[in-house]
């Protein structure tokens, strides 16, 4: 089939690079969100997947908005058979949806109906779902809402962040992206309606959902930061400044401290929660980088009595 691949961010390079490596279909073109300003200059800056596609000489389309003329104009002119898209960024209006044979088709990192939208990556560590995975489905007018082609599943580990299951579900789920497309083609694979039961919302987590509540469980105090690593990174207060955990991990046999009470040894930094302690072990102060909490703890010299998040 001849494609337009839609993706932004480094999460859709893998599952691009499986759709060049196949020899089966033919990526035209690619469509990315326009440049943004990046780094301390805020100077603008291609997407990854704009710069990917150019490293293979695809044609790019930075549309400001999918519903911009000039943009179904020159789609039309490509003519695609389908659209695969991986975490593109902005919603696809009917007159675009309607442009291909075969539609457009969603790798989504979840198990669809469970945690249709933004983070469901993030949402599912927070949740402490045992198992994810990745989900190929038909983009219809809906929230994640279309007929699903085909699903892989993933284990999350008791120590992944949203970075890491992320990371693995972008590999895996490139292969079963390539798959999809395969089986559309050859018309051996059909699109089946989600189940109604089952579903759960996974909106976008900003900084004031990453903020930590230390009378949670310790287990759910780890979710937090699990989840909210690296973006947006969970947080807490010390002092009436921002802190922000990187790391942390339960220790059950820690019982002695209050929710967010901190002590510190020479080379352990522990927290209080609702249940039992968390021990710190990589922590961001305000306009610092990331350092481990010892180091911090020693720096700061953390007084008898003192508390996170006030």
């Amino acid at each position: 089939m001849k494609l337009v691949f839609a993706g932004t961010p480094e999460v859709a390079v893998p599952a691009l690079d499986a759709l060049l490596a196949s020899g089966r279909h033919e990526v035209a073109a690619v469509v990315t969100r326009p440049d943004a300003p990046a780094g301390r200059g805020r100077r603008l800056v291609a997407s990854p997947v704009a710069e990917r596609a150019e490293e293979a000489g695809i044609e790019v389309l930075k549309p400001v908005k999918p519903k911009d003329p000039e943009f179904l104009e020159r789609l039309r002119e490509i003519g695609p058979d389908c659209c695969p898209v991986v975490a593109y960024g902005a919603l696809l209006p009917r007159v675009a949806l309607d442009i291909p044979a075969h539609g457009w088709v969603n790798l989504h990192f979840s198990l669809l109906p469970a945690w249709r939208g933004a983070a469901p990556v993030q949402h599912a560590i927070m949740a402490g779902d045992e198992i994810t995975g990745a989900s190929t489905f038909l983009i219809e007018e809906g929230l994640d809402s279309g007929p699903v082609y085909g699903t892989v599943t993933e284990e999350i580990r008791a120590t992944d962040t949203s970075g890491d299951l992320l990371t693995r579900l972008a590999f895996a789920g490139a292969g079963l992206l390539a798959a999809t497309m395969d089986g559309i083609e050859d018309g051996t694979l059909k699109a089946v309606p989600q189940p109604a039961d089952g579903i759960s919302l996974a909106p976008k987590v900003n900084v004031e959902d990453a903020h930590l509540d230390w009378s949670a469980p310790a287990l759910r105090v780890d979710r937090m930061v699990r989840g909210c690593t690296p973006a947006p990174g969970a947080w807490t207060t010390f002092r009436g400044e921002r802190l922000k955990l990187i790391h942390v991990a339960p220790v059950p046999d820690r019982t002695d401290l209050a929710p967010g009470q901190i002590a510190a040894g020479k080379n352990n930094v522990f927290a209080g929660t609702g249940s039992y302690g968390v021990e710190l072990l990589w922590v961001q102060a305000q306009g610092k980088k990331p350092m481990r909490a010892a180091d911090w703890a020693r720096g700061v010299r953390i007084g008898e009595g003192e508390r996170l998040g006030g």
